[in-house]
């Protein structure tokens, strides 16, 4: 497994597991089976409706001796409902109560809206507090981004260690990539196959098809080795214990210039999930 350094000196493992739209009454299985396959980050959310469960399943874990507390890289994020300074204190509190443990490696703010300066307050405090190792931020497009590094700044408040943001073949977030490296903050990337919704077919394009049979690898293998050489952090979703096998299997083979030039230039620069779209916003409001 390969790791970064985030600003605050942390070591965050390069590849992850995600249960995003992962049901419930299975979640714990898939994280239990994802730590049996390597995984030492696992990413869950308030929102997703399965922190509990994924808690659950990395006790289990722990209880089984597969894996200790400190080897483990957990996140949680809080949502739009919890964007102010009280809420957010209590949201965090009731999280790792939840997962249960003491500490969260990482807790983001999901959405760009609402008090993000209140909730990012009350994160900051938690992490002076020992409750959560590591702060940072979802979702935050450049212009966003930029601001909020500008009022965290006057307000005396630490830089955030993660943006996670859409990120694959189909949208390379290149201006986005290039002011996160400007002010010191790691770039995580969701939706690495660009599969959100089938509007992008990943697994059947012919560039990514050439590579794949090139390097005798899968087409998703390489999207994900791709994201590695790119120096981003990702996550990787799957409730198959064969396929997060093969999707954590990608540190034993190397894309060279030629592979890399050819996966940049499926850049659409088109988001699945637009957060400046203001119908977007309304759908997420309707989840609050």
């Amino acid at each position: 497994m390969n790791f970064k350094t985030l600003n605050n000196g942390a070591q965050m493992p390069q590849l992850g597991f995600g249960v995003f739209q992962i049901p419930a009454e299975e979640t714990k299985q898939a994280v239990v089976d994802a730590i049996n396959a390597g995984y030492r980050s696992i990413d869950t959310a308030r929102v997703y409706g399965n922190e509990a469960e994924t808690g659950q399943g990395v006790n289990e874990a722990i209880a089984n001796a597969v894996v200790a507390r400190e080897e483990l890289f957990l996140t949680t994020k809080l949502w739009l409902s919890e964007f102010s300074y009280e809420a957010a204190k209590a949201a965090i509190d009731d999280s790792l109560k939840n997962l249960g443990t003491d500490y969260a490696d990482l807790i983001l703010l999901h959405q760009p809206y609402g008090d993000v300066y209140g909730a990012y307050k009350a994160l900051a405090e938690a992490q002076a507090d020992g409750k959560v190792k590591s702060i940072g931020i979802s979702n935050f497009y450049p212009a966003k981004f930029v601001e909020f590094v500008k009022v965290i700044k006057t307000m005396s408040l630490p830089l955030p260690q993660i943006d996670q943001i859409e990120f694959h073949p189909y949208y390379q977030e290149k201006v986005a990539r290039e002011l996160h490296e400007k002010y010191g903050v790691q770039v995580e990337a969701w939706g690495p196959l660009g599969r959100t919704a089938n509007k992008y077919d990943t697994f059947h394009q012919p560039e990514l098809v050439e590579i794949a049979e090139k390097h005798q690898k899968s087409v998703g293998q390489v999207v994900l080795r791709w994201i590695m050489q790119s120096d981003i952090i990702t996550v990787a979703k799957s409730v198959n214990p064969s396929r997060m096998a093969e999707n954590i299997d990608i540190f034993n083979f190397e894309l060279d210039d030629a592979d890399m030039k050819k996966i940049e230039s499926l850049d659409k620069n088109e988001p699945i999930f637009d957060h400046l779209d203001p119908n977007t916003v309304e759908r997420m409001y309707g989840w609050v």
